[in-house]
């Protein structure tokens, strides 16, 4: 099976994360392209430079898209979960009403402990 492309995530110059795919099998060339500035329009143009901080390759390309359009409406601790490879994170963040603060930051979250009086 050949590789059909990819999706990455880049940390932009100002801290704030790009989602995009390629059809390609070098993510290197692409985030070189986003350092070169080619397309003065796109949303890391003046955000550069970038940095490449997770990427994922594809044999299928409907997965591919698939993929980059889910990441692209998570959150971004639910992102920086993703780029640690934070697996238990990610289940926690996926599950209906977990707020993200309380996975980010345990230490925020309400003590199961009752005070006696």
């Amino acid at each position: 099976m050949r590789v059909v492309g990819f999706v990455y995530m880049l940390q932009c110059a100002d801290g704030s994360y790009y989602v995009g795919s390629h059809r390609s099998d070098a993510v290197e060339t692409r985030v070189a392209q986003h350092n070169e500035g080619i397309d003065t329009r796109s949303y890391t143009f003046r955000r550069r430079p970038v940095e490449l901080v997770w990427s994922e390759y594809f044999y299928r390309y409907d997965e591919m898209v698939a993929c980059e359009r889910q990441i692209k409406r998570w959150s971004r601790v639910k992102k920086e979960a993703l780029i640690r490879g934070d697996g238990a994170a990610l289940r926690a963040l996926s599950q209906r009403g977990v707020r993200p603060s309380l996975v980010s930051d345990p230490s925020r979250r309400l003590s199961s402990k009752g005070s006696s009086g």
